[in-house]
């Protein structure tokens, strides 16, 4: 079945690093898979900075036109229903907040015809700024909706402290989870824990991943 999925979220929330490791699971499942990089607002944390790693692995990538080079234009251009006919699975990593989402409204109508293959995941850390609380992300998810022209289908909890990160923390954020799909009416899909923190558990929403956004300046947070 052909599978869409478009990553959105705040800036710091690990929706980048969530995206790349959907692209890496896919290709490990033996699907076909394109990751775009949509990203034309944050140029430190992109997914073409990881164009090796996509390489090895098989998977396409779309990423702006200067992307991980000394300029930063906000330039990018690609045929979206040709990766969605073309690919077992497309994977949208869409910039940060509404500004970041304007770039994915460009694509809205284009993408209907796919309706019934999208999931749109809206990234969530309960450890970010601006985020720390239900009525906060539900606030900027709205946001995002509007200039996207676009709904959301599921929450992904992504909440961490990068390499400080502890399964405390991530369990401590689970209410928090719960209050937002609460007052959103969406389910939470994932709830990320390091891969090297997963134990063996009887909750369904738990998705390993490993990290590949790493900080470029000392600070703990993923992009």
């Amino acid at each position: 079945m052909k599978e869409i999925k478009i990553v959105t979220g705040h800036y710091g929330s690990g929706k980048t690093n969530f995206s790349v490791n959907l692209a890496v699971k896919a290709a490990a499942e033996g699907k076909s898979a394109a990751i775009v990089d949509l990203d034309i607002v944050n140029p430190y944390f992109r997914t073409a900075d990881f164009r090796d790693l996509f390489e090895e692995k098989g998977i396409r990538l779309i990423a702006p036109d200067f992307a991980r080079s000394n300029l930063d234009i906000p330039s990018i251009q690609f045929d979206v229903v040709e990766l969605a006919t073309d690919e077992d699975c497309l994977i949208i990593d869409v910039g940060g907040d509404d500004a970041g989402a304007v770039a994915l409204g460009r694509y809205a109508d284009d993408l209907e015809q796919f309706k019934d293959s999208i999931e749109m995941y809206y990234v969530i850390n309960q450890r970010r700024y601006l985020t720390n609380t239900a009525e906060e992300v539900t606030k900027l998810m709205y946001e995002i909706e509007a200039a996207a022209r676009m709904k959301h289908t599921a929450i992904v909890n992504n909440t961490n402290l990068g390499c400080e990160t502890t399964l405390d923390i991530i369990e401590q954020s689970r209410p928090f989870a719960e209050e937002t799909s609460r007052i959103t009416g969406l389910p939470v899909k994932y709830t990320v824990y390091p891969e090297e923190l997963v134990k063996p558990s009887d909750k369904s929403d738990v998705f390993p991943a490993k990290v590949y956004v790493k900080p470029v300046w000392g600070l703990t947070q993923n992009a």
